[in-house]
């Protein structure tokens, strides 16, 4: 048999303090010194993303747009100061490309500086010194170091002398700091795994993202226990300098690899005072021995005065730290992070389909994208499935606020439909569905969305797997 999946269309506070404007855009502007066929047989079990597509385009993927009575011309409105610096804010630079870190495409003048450092180095190590970074010893020659290398120079603009104080500086503070041993430590902070910082998944190109949400620290109590006294904070700071390393030791150093990772900030509740001095030391830390280690900066969840002040910095910054940065207002995070990272490797809070147990039952499995538009109701129509048989389903999508349902409808006549899920309006902020059904007998699943109430365009995503009885 044949599992084929077609989505159809039927008719188709803020008073903001200034100490709090002025502190949030410290947050975000320290940041610019760290970056500166036929488908596929049941048989199969699994539908992959090529499947998917193949069957969008065999079945004609179309929505109609709902029948609803012609709308009266909207009178225009002239747009405030603050709705243009907003619009503004969301334009993002043309994309930032990552350094190819290959010799034959630098310039002569900065191969000039690269050799020019390796002397330096040597010099000051003496002719039987070494030293590694990430466990490359940085005079082997190799190609691994060149990219470390290139990474201090491409942060100090290429001057020879500013990048080997960096370099200096960075090598007798991963040694205090003992940088190496770090990755592997207990340090008893369980309670802040895949909360407040943590590695997740790849985006679209294979660099490994970072995600940071600090408004657990809203809590008083949570704050004190992390950043109570010195002791406390400098743990913390551990704690932290632990997930970065652990991104970076995801990296390739080699020319033309992956050598950088993707940062994704939620703002949402995050506390400005109370994290400033902490937020401080941990970009003091990273701009100062992590240099070019972010391809691209995502903020999601930015409140307007957030990016009201992006839009008047934006003018003083140079093309290259702008293509680095995203900015993402409130209600739009998965619209923006399906832009660079897939919807099976987005986590479920923001829009995706990525639980946190996932990855112990391997590399997700794909899903297929599509875009609900104002007005439309889209059934997604999952055929093939046999008498016995377990259908699993993910669904979501971006902002939801629309309403959902899922029905069985057997393929013999005279038998009736099931209403596995009933209608029902999902909130913004719901997270994917996940469910399961079992079949009696052969027919089809409809999973429905309906956004004939809203005039926003979604991004939306789904993936199934449909398993056979053991009895066959």
């Amino acid at each position: 048999g044949v599992c084929s999946s077609r989505p159809l269309s039927s008719a188709s506070k803020h008073s903001q303090s200034q100490n709090h404007c002025f502190s949030s855009s410290l947050i975000l502007f320290s940041y610019f010194h760290l970056i500166k066929p036929n488908p596929l047989p049941l048989l199969t079990l699994f539908c992959y993303r090529d499947s998917f597509r193949a069957s969008l385009i065999h079945n004609s993927f179309q929505m109609e747009k709902a029948s609803s009575p012609e709308a009266s011309p909207k009178p225009h409105h002239k747009k405030s100061f603050v709705t243009t610096l907003m619009e503004a804010a969301t334009l993002r630079s043309p994309s930032f490309k990552e350094d190819t870190y290959f010799i034959s495409h630098l310039k002569s003048s900065e191969k000039k500086s690269l050799q020019e450092l390796k002397d330096k180095l040597t010099a000051s190590l003496g002719p039987d010194g070494q030293c590694t970074m990430w466990g490359i010893p940085l005079l082997s020659g190799d190609e691994k170091a060149d990219v470390i290398l290139l990474k201090f120079l491409r942060a100090r603009d290429f001057k020879v002398s500013d990048s080997f104080h960096m370099l200096e500086k960075c090598l007798a503070w991963r040694k205090e700091f003992k940088a190496d041993s770090v990755a592997e430590e207990e340090l008893g902070l369980e309670e802040l795994e895949g909360v407040v910082a943590y590695m997740h998944g790849y985006d679209r190109e294979g660099h490994p993202v970072c995600y940071n949400a600090y408004g657990v620290f809203r809590d008083k109590d949570m704050c004190e226990r992390m950043f109570g006294d010195e002791e406390k904070l400098s743990k913390f700071l551990r704690w932290r300098v632990q997930v970065m390393e652990r991104g970076i030791n995801l990296l390739h150093f080699k020319p033309g690899g992956i050598n950088s990772i993707i940062q994704v900030t939620d703002l949402k509740d995050m506390p400005k005072r109370d994290l400033r001095v902490v937020s401080n030391q941990i970009l003091s830390l990273f701009q100062d021995n992590y240099p070019e280690m972010v391809a691209r900066k995502i903020f999601i969840n930015v409140p307007w005065y957030f990016s009201v002040l992006y839009s008047m910095f934006s003018p003083f910054l140079t093309q290259r730290t702008k293509s680095k940065f995203v900015i993402s207002r409130q209600g739009y995070a998965a619209e923006t992070l399906y832009k660079f990272i897939r919807p099976e490797d987005v986590p479920v809070q923001y829009g995706g389909l990525s639980r946190t147990n996932d990855s112990q039952n391997g590399p997700p499995k794909p899903a297929s994208e599509f875009t609900v538009k104002g007005g439309e109701k889209v059934n997604i129509q999952i055929e093939g499935i046999e008498g016995g048989a377990t259908i699993t389903w993910d669904l979501v999508v971006g902002g939801w606020d629309l309403e959902y349902s899922a029905e069985f409808v057997p393929n013999a006549e005279g038998s009736y439909t099931i209403a596995v899920e009933k209608v029902r309006k999902l909130s913004p902020w719901e997270e994917a569905i996940h469910n399961s059904f079992t079949s009696r007998e052969a027919g089809k699943m409809i999973l429905s969305v309906d956004n004939t109430a809203s005039r926003r365009k979604k991004v939306a995503a789904y993936r199934y797997i449909v398993r056979k009885s053991c009895l066959d």
